[in-house]
């Protein structure tokens, strides 16, 4: 579940979540280009997806082998 908060938290903070562990490295806030910031919004949406449908997968699987 962190991995699903910081999937989110890249989605609504793109610029902030790109720029993470690597601010040392400017002496000048960096300006990212508009294609890096959609391409980190979708990949964040996507991967939230994909981990919620493999969880939901999972616990029906395991409901389904109760029965």
């Amino acid at each position: 579940m962190p991995l699903c908060a910081v999937l989110i938290w890249s989605y609504f903070y793109p610029e902030e979540s790109m720029l993470f562990g690597k601010r040392w490295m400017y002496k000048e806030e960096p300006e990212l280009s508009e294609g890096a910031i959609r391409y980190t919004k979708v990949a964040s949406l996507i991967s939230l997806i994909v981990i919620a449908l493999i969880f939901l997968i999972s616990i029906v699987v395991y409901v389904i082998g109760k029965f």
